[in-house]
């Protein structure tokens, strides 16, 4: 996965938050759904982040960018608690 990709992905996890939230201000999706699906995306996006991060590091320091690694999403909670 390169840079761009990941920037997609990003781009379509803010694309479907702003959905998730929209619905439930409408009253099309109930508050557990909206907070279950909420947390899946917010999740990715960590992960997404993340992985773009260690990138632009190895990148920057001269290393293969191709070499970072996802990190599952309790590490990368783990990082903002």
């Amino acid at each position: 996965m390169n840079d761009d990709n990941i920037l997609d992905r990003i781009t379509a996890l803010v694309d479907r938050e702003h959905k998730l939230r929209s619905h439930r201000a409408d009253g099309s999706l109930d508050e557990r759904t909206e907070h279950h699906e909420l947390h899946a995306v917010e999740a990715e996006l960590d992960q997404c982040w993340d992985l773009l991060r260690q990138r632009r590091a190895k990148r920057d320091f001269g290393g293969d960018p191709d070499e970072a690694v996802p990190r599952s999403a309790s590490v990368v909670k783990s990082y903002w608690q």
